[in-house]
């Protein structure tokens, strides 16, 4: 049926507020949401196209929702019924197990559980995690934040980020960091091997043979580490390890620095080796973001592939092991990529303090 031979869409006041609630709840499936805004946006008026147009959908998708509309009202919005065995779990009870997860805790507790939860609805544990799955729901896992109070959090995001997507001609690039303490951790027992069916076995504890400082500085463009081992991470070491830079760059080269804001990268005996050498400048990432530093994302890498499992019978043994993996990183070096732009991000900053804002009201 073309647009022209489409009636309008006359909402009654019942219907335009439940449709404005479909629409604007979180806990709404995100088709039915759309649903809605499509019969919203036809109440408006206007033919499908201009409708399509508005919510940057297709036109087919508005003739759909508009003629289901029309014909069944309300009820034609939701997912027609597949052949398989009949559902058991009403509409209601799903909205209640996304509203519950969404928007309340059990008593005494920090989150629902998947039994506590099916008790409380009348549903079966799998049939709330079948639901929580459609709905990308997780109460048991949360992740960590922490917006920055540094007053100079949008310079320096610019700075960093501009470094990154549009580093300086004739120069060099370099985001350095310290992990500090890595530790040299011998099991108290022989590693089992994986074998077929078993993965590889440990034994929990460990013997400490004692701890490590690695300075890194990942060369943005190449990808390639320069690293330093020290037996602590203070400014002369900071210093030093700004000497070992100097010695592996070309001379001819500026030097841009990211690093955090340790008080041992400011310390006067830094600021005076800076000084000495014109060509070296330090760019500070924003308090509390070291996520905009990349070589965060190298330390990750190294945890991951040589630390996290590496067994270390002697200081000298984890030493060994971190020259010989950062020889083989550079044998393969490859830089990481940087896609965000600086107002992407502070963006997105934004909208994570609308959303405490909002929260705290």
């Amino acid at each position: 049926m073309g647009d022209t031979r489409l009636p309008p869409v006359v909402l009654s006041e019942a219907e335009r507020l439940t449709l404005q609630s479909w629409a604007r709840r979180r806990s709404t499936a995100q088709g039915l949401a759309q649903r809605a805004q499509i019969v919203l946006s036809c109440a408006q008026g206007g033919n499908n196209t201009a409708v399509a147009a508005r919510l940057g959908i297709e036109r087919k998708t508005v003739g759909r929702w508009r003629s289901r509309f029309l014909r069944h009202r309300l009820e034609g919005l939701s997912d027609e019924p597949r052949p398989g065995v009949p559902r058991t779990i009403a509409d209601a009870q799903v909205e209640e197990v996304v509203v519950r997860t969404l928007e309340e805790t059990p008593q005494g507790a920090t989150h629902w559980s998947k039994r506590e939860l099916a008790k409380r609805v009348g549903i079966s544990p799998s049939s709330v995690l079948r639901i929580w799955r459609a709905f990308g729901l997780e109460p048991w896992r949360t992740e960590t934040f922490k917006i920055s109070p540094d007053p100079l959090l949008i310079d320096k995001i610019r700075d960093v980020v501009g470094l990154y997507l549009a580093p300086p001609a004739n120069a060099v690039v370099f985001a350095v960091d310290e992990k500090p303490q890595i530790q040299a951790l011998e099991r108290t027992a022989p590693v089992l091997p994986m074998v077929p069916g078993t993965p590889e076995r440990r034994s929990f504890d460990y013997v400490r043979h004692g701890t490590v400082d690695l300075f890194a500085a990942l060369n943005t463009a190449t990808g390639k580490v320069i690293g330093k081992l020290s037996a602590q991470h203070r400014a002369v070491d900071f210093r030093d390890f700004l000497d070992e830079i100097d010695r592996q760059t070309d001379p001819g080269l500026a030097v841009h620095v990211i690093c955090d804001n340790l008080s041992a990268h400011k310390a006067p005996a830094v600021h005076k080796w800076l000084l000495a050498h014109p060509r070296f400048e330090l760019h500070f990432t924003p308090t509390y973001s070291s996520w905009i530093n990349q070589v965060e994302r190298w330390f990750a890498e190294l945890e991951r592939r040589c630390l996290e499992r590496g067994v270390f019978c002697s200081l000298d043994d984890l030493k060994t092991a971190l020259e010989d993996w950062i020889t083989v990183w550079n044998d393969n070096a490859r830089p990481f990529k940087w896609t965000k732009t600086a107002d992407q991000i502070l963006d997105r900053i934004c909208r994570y303090c609308d959303r405490i804002s909002e929260l705290g009201h």
